[in-house]
């Protein structure tokens, strides 16, 4: 089975999230700081009338945050009923992973990246780590028996 993903950049590492997730990648522009909030928050932003609270990666993924360029974006995803933006280096790619290039990453990469990295998958010549978005934001779904 093919799916199709989302791919962006933060510092050196290639990141994936399915395409189901993002519903639109937008220019970063700064966000309004919201006191009190985790530190990985950057703050809030309007997108299409919406209040999207934005997570950098960056900051997240224990990297120095650095100020926004020209290639910055915000990869806008949708979790249940929860809209939040993903502040990133660079993301300007869309791919096809094929249900064979995905693996599980190894133990030590899993416990390393705090969960964040849920799967890694050979993509040409480059690795890509495919994101767990819900743990990313600090909001993994519930699950009822």
């Amino acid at each position: 089975m093919s799916v199709l993903h989302v791919i962006f950049k933060v510092g050196d590492g290639d990141y994936a999230l399915p395409a189901s997730e993002v519903l639109q990648m937008e220019p970063y522009e700064g966000a309004t700081h919201v006191p009190g909030a985790p530190h990985f928050v950057a703050g809030i932003i309007q997108v299409r009338g919406r209040v999207v609270p934005i997570v950098d990666l960056r900051v997240r993924f224990g990297l120095a945050p650095r100020p926004p360029s020209v290639d910055t974006r915000v990869v806008v995803v949708q979790l249940g009923d929860r809209t939040v933006g993903l502040l990133v280096d660079l993301a300007r790619e869309v791919v096809m992973l094929e249900e064979k290039q995905v693996q599980p990453p190894p133990r030590i990469v899993s416990e390393g990246a705090s969960g964040f990295v849920r799967a890694v998958a050979h993509e040409g010549k480059r690795m890509l780590m495919l994101v767990d978005a819900a743990k990313v934001i600090g909001e993994e779904p519930i699950h009822v028996s």
